[in-house]
């Protein structure tokens, strides 16, 4: 049969479907696998057998591992890895191949010393450790991509892929300094800015004398000096978020190109402190297909507080995309018993679809061979490797209503440059950001983060968190939501400079002061009222009075706010006098509230609850305090017991247990520490 050219595409495209479809019927269970540590295929041949034993589905290899494949310029070697995929293939083990980018060997360093890090003093650092290179670097990026290239074609139809990895942990590893990343920055700003009497302008440089006659007068701005302009940090910061992202965008353009029936994953870690960076660009771009993250709650089984943190890892790397995700590493090393199996149930709750545990092997050497594996040092399989077993086992007789989409009714906003500009507060855009998300963990309520520029803002609420940085394009769309019948939340620090990172000179929140019915006009230190206040409420704590109830709550710093419209819904009551500082306004055939203080669950519970009825708002399942608990589909409930003691769950008619395979008339009880799968009958 003769295959025209249209007919390819169709047949492509079905196979492209078709892999998403055949994975999305699935939930996986792996680990890390290292290989190239020890490349005895006896070993790996054993290893390979005991996942399967264990009823492993999935690994992923080839992550920090470049010079494995290419040890020297030009010199490939991945004969011995072709095998390793073929007993993968053989065991029925996908796999997600890393495309290990970074860090780059040594013989490239040597070979382009520019691709090296210059540290804020200037000083040229070794690349002892891992991620020491300048991505955004011509010379690197050349051979990344050709490596990028080989990789992709010789296991683009391997029948064991998966995925291909893209990159790892891309917010890791210090920014560069160096004089070639001072060039590009500039060739960047002329083609924002065209004319340096712009740039002049926009970073206010008649502050201080920093007024700047020719591009080339500019240097990068250095977080070790205390007060370099901020505008200026802000631009830079975005420009080496530019970068990052386009050279994500080209290796996954290769993939597309050579691989075009392959997903696209990473480890996005893309929050590091050293290298923050704008993810928005990337996932809501839909290029990655499973968009992922390490999950590392902390080795504890009665606390919640570290898997509700490494949730919100999860949810502020989804944002809006409706993909499974994949935890494409998860906690293992110093997990106590069951707390793997806490935190895999947690996350199916959170759209997740693979648990791939770091790591397979506890090291034998370098940098990270005290952490411990599956297997012990001798290779004898663990504690750990048991548990992933179970939580296997399990998985396979719930896996058919699975992975879990979210239905979402409440956004919270993310805003890259409101994070870089909200560095020096009290409460930085993400803590905010995060102690939002918290009060919907603890409600078992779906929540989207999402970047406002980019959403269609398909919900009935909207908290705005901090977003310091306000653009009209996005002030545009928060009026235009509320207009048309939204509700929205709005704290402290938010619409406080516009794009360019100044002060906005009009009244605030800027651009939006008439929506909230509001004038924002300075903000008070709690430590500034007298004595009496101080010993009283430790400098920090405040009373917040809210429809006649009064909660604590603590804050350095409180907004000074006068109504101009807006209803005053609470008032600060422990100071020198009552300060308003809860305000609700009505806009169009909405409703815009503006709070004077960082997110606080003891501030905003109580309004909150009284939101979710107001607008229809499907609340969470009705649980006891410390159960998890989401309603997969009609018929279906997901639970977890996170504490100590049994947990009755209150329901009326017969049910079925899939997990334990038991009937159930009207209530029954979760055990501590255990899930709990329920069917309807």
């Amino acid at each position: 049969m003769k295959i025209t050219k249209g007919k390819l595409t169709v047949l492509i495209l079905f196979s492209v479907i078709f892999n998403f479809t055949l994975s999305a019927q699935k939930l996986y269970v792996g680990a890390n696998y290292h290989p190239h540590d020890d490349k005895n295929m006896e070993k790996i041949k054993k290893d390979i057998q005991l996942m399967k034993a264990g009823g492993f589905t999935a690994v992923r290899m080839g992550h920090l591992a470049w010079d494995s494949y290419e040890p020297s310029e030009g010199n490939f070697d991945f004969e011995w890895f072709d095998k390793v995929m073929d007993m993968m293939d053989q065991a029925g083990i996908k796999v997600i191949l890393d495309i290990a980018v970074r860090p780059a060997p040594m013989w490239l360093h040597k070979k382009f010393p520019s691709i090296d890090i210059v540290d804020q003093k200037g000083n040229t650092i070794f690349p002892n450790h891992r991620y020491m290179e300048d991505v955004g670097d011509l010379n690197y990026q050349k051979y990344a991509l050709r490596y990028a290239d080989v990789i992709t074609k010789r296991y683009a139809n391997h029948p064991a892929l998966a995925a291909f990895g893209i990159d790892n942990e891309s917010g890791d590893g210090p920014i560069s300094y160096s004089e070639t990343v001072r060039q590009r920055f500039i060739v960047w700003l002329k083609n924002k800015y065209t004319t340096i009497d712009k740039v002049n302008k926009e970073w206010a440089t008649q502050r201080w004398s920093k007024r700047h006659n020719e591009f080339e007068e500019i240097g990068l701005p250095v977080e070790i000096y205390a007060h370099d302009t901020p505008e200026k940090m802000l631009d830079f910061r975005r420009f080496i978020s530019d970068e990052i992202n386009q050279f994500l965008f080209k290796v996954i353009d290769k993939v597309n190109t050579n691989a075009p029936n392959a997903l696209t994953n990473t480890n996005a870690w893309y929050y590091s402190a050293l290298k923050y960076f704008d993810y928005a660009p990337m996932a809501y771009s839909g290029k990655m297909t499973r968009h992922g993250a390490g999950f590392y709650p902390g080795n504890s089984l009665t606390t919640n507080w570290g898997v509700m943190n490494s949730l919100f890892g999860i949810a502020r790397i989804q944002f809006e995309s409706t993909n499974p995700f994949w935890c494409s590493e998860f906690t293992t090393m110093t997990a106590v018993p069951n707390s793997i199996r806490k935190s895999a149930y947690a996350t199916l709750m959170y759209g997740n679809q693979m648990v791939c545990g770091w790591t397979w092997q506890s090291m034998w050497a370098g940098e990270e061979q005290y952490l411990q594996g599956m297997l012990d040092w001798d290779g004898i399989p663990n504690r750990k490797y048991d548990e992933y077993k179970q939580i296997a086992t399990e998985f396979k007789k719930i896996e058919k209503y699975f992975p879990y989409n979210l239905q979402a009714e409440v956004g919270l906003a993310f805003s890259f440059p409101s994070q870089i500009a909200s560095n020096d507060f009290p409460k930085k855009h993400d803590e905010q950001l995060q102690a939002a998300f918290g009060i919907f963990y603890y409600k078992n309520m779906d929540t989207r983060i999402l970047d406002i520029s980019r959403s269609t803002l398909n919900y009935k609420l909207l908290i705005i968190p901090g977003v310091t940085v306000m653009d009209e394009a996005t002030a545009n769309k928060i009026r235009e939501f509320v207009k048309n019948g939204g509700t929205v939340i709005m704290t402290s620090n938010s619409a406080l400079v516009d794009e360019t990172g100044q002060i906005f000179k009009t009244t605030r929140p800027g651009m939006l002061s008439d929506v909230f019915g509001v004038r924002v006009a300075s903000f008070e230190e709690t430590e500034a009222f007298n004595e009496i206040a101080r010993k009283a409420y430790k400098g920090k704590k405040l009373e917040v009075t809210y429809k006649g109830k009064a909660v604590d709550t603590e804050s350095e710093r409180f907004e000074i706010i006068e109504s101009k419209g807006a209803k005053i819904m609470a008032n600060i009551t422990s100071l020198d006098k009552d300060y308003p500082i809860l305000f609700s306004n009505k806009y169009g055939k909405g409703k815009a509230i503006y709070v004077g203080l960082p997110v606080d669950g003891s501030v905003l519970n109580p309004l909150i609850d009284e939101l979710i009825d107001e607008l229809g708002i499907k609340k969470g399942p009705v649980v006891p305090l410390g159960v998890m608990a989401r309603q997969i589909d009609k018929n279906h409930f997901l639970y977890f017991n996170t504490t100590g003691e049994p947990k009755k769950i209150e329901m009326k008619g017969k049910s079925r247990s899939i997990l334990l395979d038991k009937e159930y008339s009207d209530n029954f009880t979760i055990a501590p520490y255990e899930p709990e799968f329920i069917e309807l009958k």
